[in-house]
């Protein structure tokens, strides 16, 4: 088998199942299938055009913008739009075009509430995080510099950061998982900043949901005392006993 064969088969085994998902999803709803996604871009487009106004720059901060030195609730409060403010200081484009591609894979890979929920969780692991580094100093393990307590913190990355983590691990394709988790480990030994550690943030929480979700599937399911199956005798012995219910009924030669 030639090189070019082996990649091919490698890049359909990785991403063919998604693949398949996305064109079956269009194909059959349209752009319904995109409803949520659609509604992220539009609404990041939007807060884009008010806060580069001279009247809107301020409601947005107001509304969207969170800093770790807000007082706690003020900063939840925040967190959902600003999930949708992009960062003044990167290109729109960018932000956009993350949420059509990634969202709109997770949407549909995922179902909408779960891509809402991964999404959320992520940004606020990242805004959690922000708090608890700067209260523990850049001495510690982890912390952050007082300065990073200043730092307006918006924009989709983290969330989307996580979905592509966390689709990879659904459909199972390692390799890019794997691959987006160095990448953002690369990028905060590059350029060791706030936003870089909260994508560390939120790939470490998509990475423990991951877990618990493979350890719950992994456990046996536990029989029932009516359902039919067999049980193991009192002592232990590996004798065997069927509930009652299940003696009861009758067998096709027997009549009661």
């Amino acid at each position: 088998m030639s090189r070019r064969a082996a990649l091919r088969r490698a890049a359909v085994r990785e991403w063919g199942p998604p693949a398949a998902a996305v064109r079956t999803a269009l194909a059959e709803r349209g752009a319904r299938a995109l409803a949520l996604t659609l509604t992220a871009t539009a609404l990041t487009a939007l807060v884009q055009l008010v806060q580069n106004q001279s009247w809107g720059y301020g409601p947005v901060r107001a509304l969207g913008a969170v800093r770790a030195e807000d007082p706690f609730w003020s900063a939840l409060l925040r967190t959902p739009l600003s999930l949708f403010v992009p960062a003044l200081d990167l290109p729109v484009w960018g932000a956009l075009a993350q949420i059509l591609l990634v969202f709109g894979v997770a949407e549909i890979c995922l179902g909408r509430w779960r891509t809402l929920a991964v999404a959320y969780a992520a940004t606020l692991a990242g805004t959690l995080y922000a708090r608890i580094g700067v209260a523990l100093g850049p001495e510690a393990f982890l912390g952050l510099p007082a300065s990073d307590a200043r730092v307006v913190d918006t924009g989709p990355s983290a969330a989307v950061v996580a979905l592509a983590v966390y689709v990879c691990h659904q459909r199972r394709a390692r390799f890019t998982g794997a691959l987006v988790v160095v990448a953002m480990v690369v990028e905060v030994l590059v350029k060791d900043n706030l936003a870089g550690r909260e994508h560390l943030a939120a790939i470490a929480v998509v990475l423990a949901v991951c877990g618990v979700r493979e350890w719950l599937g992994r456990r046996p399911p536990r029989p029932g005392p009516g359902d039919g199956r067999p049980h193991p005798g009192p002592d232990g012995g590996g004798q065997l006993r069927v509930s009652a219910r299940a003696a009861a009924v009758p067998g096709p030669g027997r009549r009661r």
